[in-house]
Parts: C-alpha cells; sequence; structure tokens
C-alpha cells in the first residue's frame, strides 16, 4: 500500500482538528474571559531507506535516505495574554490587570478563573453567575489580612440585613480586593479581601468549561495570596475581561486549515489513481 495514503490520512486528521480548535475560538470570541488556543504540528516517525555512511578512506561519507510517514498534532497551547477591557460600571464585575486567576468554590473544590462576573446572592455570599462561591480572606482586628492562611467563602450578611441599628447602605472594592462596607452613619469597613491565586505554568492547567480551570498534574500548586502581590495582577472593579482572540489571525487559521486538508485530500486522490492504474496494468 502507498505510503503516501496514509500520510495524507495523518494530514486530514491533523488539519480536522486546527479546524476544531480554531472553530471554537471563534465561537468564543465574545466569551468573558475565554483564552484561545492554538494548535502546534510535528511530523511522525520517518521510515529509513538507506542509512548514512561515514567517511572512511577515498570513499566520502553518505546522508542518510529516510521517508516522512505523516504528520501528527504535537500541541495544543492557551494563549494566556491579556484581554481587553469591557467597561460595565457594576462594582461587582471585575478585571484582573496582569496575571493570576479568580479562585471559586465549586462543591468544596477551588477552581480558577478569570472571568470576573459576580453578584452578591440574597443570603450576602459573592458568586458566580453559576452560584460558585468566590474565595477570599475575612478583615481581622484592625481591619487587616490574613493571606497565608487558607482563603474561605466571602460572605457578608451586613449586605441583606436591615435590622441592624447601623445597616450596610452600599461597597466599593478597592484595587487590591478589599471589599469595604459603607454604613448608614458613614463609616467604612473594611470586611473581605478577594484571594487571587497564580501558577508557575497556567498552561498545564485543566480546562472545565464555563472559562474555568482546575489544576494539573503540570501547573504547579496555586500560590494563593492577595491582588498586587507576588506576580498577582491588580483588580479594576465595574469592568470584565473579554476574550483574547484575534479574529483577523483566527480566520487565517481557518483558510490554512482548510487548504491544508484540501492539498492533502488531493493526495488521497493522487495515490488512489495511481492504485487504480497498478490493478488495471493485467487488463
Amino acid at each position: 500500500m502507498l505510503r503516501s495514503l496514509f500520510s495524507a490520512i495523518s494530514g486530514l486528521r491533523a488539519n480536522q482538528t486546527m479546524l476544531d480548535v480554531t472553530g471554537n475560538n471563534i465561537a468564543n470570541a465574545n466569551t468573558v474571559g475565554f483564552k484561545a488556543s492554538n494548535v502546534l504540528f510535528q511530523d511522525t516517525l520517518s521510515q529509513m531507506i538507506t542509512a548514512g555512511a561515514a567517511p572512511a578512506g577515498a570513499q566520502g561519507g553518505q546522508n542518510p535516505m529516510q521517508v516522512g510517514l505523516g504528520v501528527q498534532v504535537g500541541g495544543i497551547t492557551t494563549n494566556f495574554n491579556q484581554g481587553s477591557a469591557q467597561v460595565t460600571n457594576r462594582p461587582t464585575n471585575l478585571m484582573i490587570s496582569g496575571d493570576g486567576f479568580f479562585v471559586v468554590n465549586r462543591g468544596g473544590e477551588n477552581i480558577f478563573t478569570r472571568n470576573g462576573a459576580f453578584n452578591f446572592d440574597s443570603e450576602g455570599n459573592l458568586v458566580t453567575l453559576d452560584g460558585d462561591l468566590v474565595r477570599g480572606y475575612p478583615a481581622g482586628a484592625g481591619g487587616a489580612f490574613d493571606t497565608t492562611a487558607a482563603p474561605g467563602d466571602i460572605t457578608i450578611p451586613d449586605m441583606v440585613d436591615e435590622t441592624l441599628a447601623n445597616p450596610m447602605r452600599s461597597y466599593q472594592i478597592g484595587n487590591d480586593g478589599v471589599i469595604t462596607g459603607i454604613y448608614a452613619d458613614g463609616t467604612k469597613t473594611p470586611l473581605f479581601q478577594i484571594a487571587m491565586a497564580n501558577f508557575a505554568n497556567p498552561e498545564g492547567l485543566t480546562k472545565m468549561g464555563d472559562t474555568s480551570f482546575r489544576e494539573g498534574v503540570n501547573s504547579g500548586t496555586p500560590q494563593l495570596g492577595a491582588a498586587g502581590t507576588g506576580r498577582r495582577g491588580e483588580l479594576m472593579s465595574g469592568s470584565l475581561e473579554m476574550s483574547n482572540v484575534d479574529l483577523a489571525q483566527e480566520f487565517t487559521n481557518l483558510i490554512i486549515a482548510q487548504r491544508g486538508f484540501q492539498a492533502t485530500s488531493r493526495v488521497i486522490t493522487t495515490s488512489d489513481q495511481v492504485l487504480e492504474e497498478l490493478v488495471n496494468i493485467k487488463r
């Protein structure tokens, strides 16, 4: 059987994967916090036709003769570059300016996301659109935060309790992630500081859907702390980070994958014609 047939089949599969990834990027061009992916190809094992030979006496050396056996997907990488800002003017919409992830509680497990579309529920919990609880550090004595402790769920009962003698009327979230309650008498009290995480290798994270990630075996352990410390960026209240998909690049990749698919299809057609001629030799 012709080697070109199997090489072409591998080309179809690889280019189909590129089409799949590109299509997903384009579909998520307007998804908050989405990070685009990119496909990398590499050749497969080559078959040795003639081995190379070293120079010997009056005889010069010879290079090996090898025939490639196709292509395969070498990797699918994730682009964690910053996306553009979309101003919403909602105080619970948060954008990370720089590196890092928000930490949310999903069924008792820490999940990480760049999507800062949060809101307070009826019990004063800061939650994601899916109801996951956002993690943070409660204020201690004197309004200090212990960011070396494990973060807990951000719950502010004063947010919904109207029976207090001095009820909470509003709040603000600073660039450092500190949620400050503003009470009826005008006093301002630090309540929580939003927790953030960064990783040695963010591309090693496992995608969970909903633009969220789980710690992976090659991501490193999460380094938890406050915004603006370590390699964790600052927060921008009233804005969301949009997708970092570059549509011009994606449409270019779409054309490249399409032409690659067509070219490898032509190899199959040509190989089939060669086989047909071989079969017809006896006629």
